[in-house]
């Protein structure tokens, strides 16, 4: 206590001897420390200065004046706790009492407790057996369901089961490794894990090489077959088109007694693709895409996918660039079908395997190789198409490669520049089958005898006849039957037909619809350029005898027909309706070989014919009478022409006898008149006309006898080429010869002569002696009229001269 007061007098001395300024730092340290702030600023703030001691003097002085008002505190409960200290001293009893009975009450459990610990160490002790126990069951079992799997990724790799094994050994690495107990094993699998995984991808990668050799040769057959399909449903469509072309040629000749039924059969296996048949198995025979999707989903279960991608696409490129080689040993004719059907059967796989190898190749890297392959295939065509010089290798080429398009079209892949390469080239193989064609037409024609063809059978008849719709009756004739045409017409036949069906070949499934122009422009090149012209030179150099020339002016009659048929097959071959054909018919294309036949045929008969029309030297100018059977040259020309016509008449058209005799009687005609006006001939009587006149009336009548063979309007038409020679008689023994004078009578009766043909041969019968003119009076008598009008008229006649 006495030190407590001690300690009251020191703090207001303190006090009083602080300044103001530590006054006011005493109240805020004091306030700062009250409230539970922090008093860092102050010791900043002191050591700042360099005055601590201050701070300590205060803090001191906060202590002090806390501990007096604890002293305050005390002094106020001291009371208190003296009583709370007598109520404890009067608990003392009882709290012994209470140690007696708990130290009993330990002794009792302390007897009772003895044999339940004995009893829990025996149950911790047998539980920690039994745990590990446990421990070890689940050890050996995990042992168990490890060895387990280790023996059946052995039985899998053994069995080539690798995406089990895989499975095996992914399962030991993730469910067994780890909780392994056995650090030894934990090693093996450790190592031979990776060793596991190396081998079965060494393993795939094997089998993977091995289907990249066996695929080549499964793509070129299966090239081979996916075309072949190609080629035999082209077949039906065409032998459908011919069945089809059957009913309506019989619909055109109003046949109606004949029903064609147009059907399609529908064959197994035929309608879908040959890529339809590849699944990921062997589904079609010889393709097996299994250890392709194995190697890919081993690859996948090992994390490498992406690499194996790669891996396929590089390799399938190399294979494909190596199918692009074009052997120089072997011909391209002879390997074409290989090297495109290698191609082929490629692609077919590629798009099977874009379509169920489940992303292994995209198709964006298919179109890509495909593209790659266009090019290549477009640049090997251009480079063997420019070196071959026959119709017939393109035309085989062509149709493969046609072929090819179709097949790979219904996979998805653009042909259009292919296509492009075939169309490119359609000149240089229409003018290599034009020059194919001259040299047959050439060797066709040397080896024609002029003779008419002689037909045993009616197969003979069909194949030479009417398989180019030359005959003229529906009839079929008796056998053995004589053709009026030679073997080169049907020989000539062919070798167009041939022609047209290798040009419409050609030009079909090259991407252009409507080709009929292109192949009619050919056509005609064929017929008005090599055919026409190898007649024109057959003509002109082979024929020397009026059989031969009457020949083939039958055959030019029987080519006008077979070229009808021609542009009608050309038509049918295109798809173009008949009747479009029929309606735009142009001239015949051999017309200069047809006009050259009936010249030189016209030419001898006109030299046979002026063999006899020399006898015309014997005829008596000055005859006194007129003879009435005609003159002796008349005779043997109607004699020779009769015989002519009844040969020709067994194979000349009557249209092309009528021109050739017309041709021979207008020569006749002109050979008389040009007697009368000739040197020979000075004067003559009008009793030698009136012989001319008879001479006229026989060869009239000969024109007339033709009637039964021509019409009543080409029988006339052959009595127009006497027109000149008919006038003129008539004019010489018409009483009223002047009226030649007359414009309307002589474009009506004398249109065709010349006035000064006129004047000269009317000046040899107009002789002052009486003769000479005895018809027309007598000598000194009464002139004769009609010898007057004639005078007058050469004289008029010679004034407009």
């Amino acid at each position: 206590m006495q030190s407590t007061k001690s300690r009251r007098k020191v703090a207001p001395s303190a006090a009083e001897s602080a300044d103001s300024a530590e006054k006011l730092d005493q109240l805020l340290l004091s306030s700062a420390i009250c409230n539970g702030e922090d008093v860092g600023p102050f010791v900043r703030k002191v050591f700042t200065s360099g005055k601590p001691d201050t701070l300590l003097q205060h803090l001191r002085h906060f202590a002090r004046s806390k501990e007096s008002e604890i002293e305050e505190v005390c002094k106020a409960h001291y009371q208190d706790f003296i009583l709370a200290v007598d109520d404890l001293r009067s608990l003392l009893s009882d709290v012994d009492s209470l140690k007696s009975s708990l130290y009993d009450s330990n002794t009792k459990l302390q007897s009772v407790g003895l044999p339940l610990l004995s009893s829990l160490d025996a149950f911790v002790e047998a539980r920690n057996v039994s745990r590990n126990v446990n421990l070890a069951l689940e050890s050996v079992r995990n042992c168990i369901r490890l060895m387990e799997l280790c023996s059946r990724s052995n039985y899998h790799l053994s069995s080539s089961n690798f995406y089990m094994a895989l499975k095996c050994v992914d399962t030991i690495e993730s469910e067994f490794l780890d909780k392994t107990p056995s650090s030894t094993l934990k090693r093996m699998l450790e190592k031979k894990i990776p060793e596991i995984r190396w081998h079965i991808e060494r393993k795939v990668s094997k089998e993977f090489g091995d289907w990249l050799v066996e695929i080549r040769v499964v793509s070129r057959n299966l090239g081979q077959l996916a075309i072949g399909q190609a080629s035999s449903a082209r077949q039906r469509e065409e032998d459908l088109r011919i069945k089809q072309r059957q009913a309506e040629e019989q619909s055109r000749l109003s046949l109606r007694d004949c029903v064609y039924a147009l059907e399609e059969e529908d064959e197994d296996g035929l309608g879908g693709g040959v890529g339809d048949d590849i699944n990921g198995g062997s589904g079609f025979p010889g393709v097996d895409l299994t250890p392709l999707y194995r190697a890919y989903h081993i690859h996948q279960t090992l994390g490498l996918e992406d690499r194996f991608k790669q891996y396929y696409f590089e390799n399938r490129k190399l294979q494909l660039t190596s199918d692009f080689q074009v052997s120089s040993m072997t011909p391209f004719l002879e390997s074409h079908q290989t090297f495109f059907a290698q191609i082929a059967g490629f692609f077919i796989v590629e798009d099977r395997i874009v379509r169920t190898g489940g992303g292994l190749i995209s198709k964006l890297e298919v179109e890509n190789l495909w593209e790659t392959a266009v090019s290549k295939m477009c640049s090997v065509l251009e480079d063997q198409f420019s070196r071959m010089q026959t119709a017939n290798h393109l035309l085989l080429i062509k149709d493969y490669v046609s072929l090819l398009g179709v097949t790979l079209r219904r996979y998805g892949y653009l042909v259009d520049p292919l296509l492009d390469v075939l169309s490119k080239h359609r000149d240089k193989y229409h003018e290599l089958l034009l020059s194919d064609c001259r040299k047959q037409i050439a060797e066709a024609l040397s080896a024609d005898k002029f003779d008419q063809m002689l037909m045993k059978k009616e197969y003979e008849y069909s194949m030479n006849v009417l398989s180019f719709q030359i005959q003229t009756s529906d009839i079929i004739p008796a056998f053995p039957y004589v053709a009026p045409f030679s073997s080169t017409v049907p020989d000539c036949c062919r070798i167009v037909r041939s022609f047209i069906e290798d040009s419409v070949s050609f030009m079909s499934y090259g991407g252009q619809l409507d080709f009929f122009e292109v192949v009619k422009k050919y056509l005609d090149r064929l017929l008005s350029e090599a055919l026409d012209g190898a007649l024109l030179k057959l003509i002109n150099t082979s024929i020397h005898g009026v059989s031969q020339a009457m020949q083939v002016a039958a055959n030019m009659a029987v080519m006008e027909r077979a070229c009808d048929f021609f542009f009608r097959h050309a038509a049918q071959l295109s798809g173009i309706p008949l009747r479009m054909v029929e309606r735009g018919r142009r001239h015949f294309p051999l017309c200069k070989a047809r006009d050259a036949a009936e010249e030189i045929l016209s030419g001898l008969l006109k030299q046979k014919v002026d063999g006899f029309m020399t006898l015309i030297e014997n005829v008596n100018w000055m005859a006194d009478e007129p003879l009435p059977n005609g003159n002796e040259y008349v005779n043997e020309v109607v004699i020779y022409l009769e015989t002519l016509v009844s040969t020709a008449q067994q194979i000349l058209p009557p249209h092309v006898l009528k021109r050739v005799l017309q041709d021979v009687l207008s020569h006749i005609s002109e050979k008389i008149v040009g007697a009368l006006l000739g040197d020979a001939v000075k004067r003559f009587t009008v009793h030698a006309i009136m012989s001319i006149d008879v001479d006229v009336r026989l060869l009239e009548s000969f024109a007339d006898n033709q009637a039964p063979l021509l019409s009543d309007e080409e029988a006339n038409q052959l009595k127009t080429a006497l027109a000149e020679l008919r006038q003129l008689i008539n004019l010489l023994l018409s009483n009223h010869p002047e009226n030649f004078l007359n414009p309307v009578i002589r474009e009506r009766s004398y249109n065709t002569l010349d006035y000064r043909k006129v004047v000269a041969i009317s000046e040899k019968l107009r002789d002052p002696s009486e003769r000479l003119f005895g018809t027309f009076g007598s000598r000194g008598g009464r002139q004769n009229p009609k010898k007057k009008s004639l005078d007058a008229l050469i004289k008029r006649l010679k004034d407009v001269n």
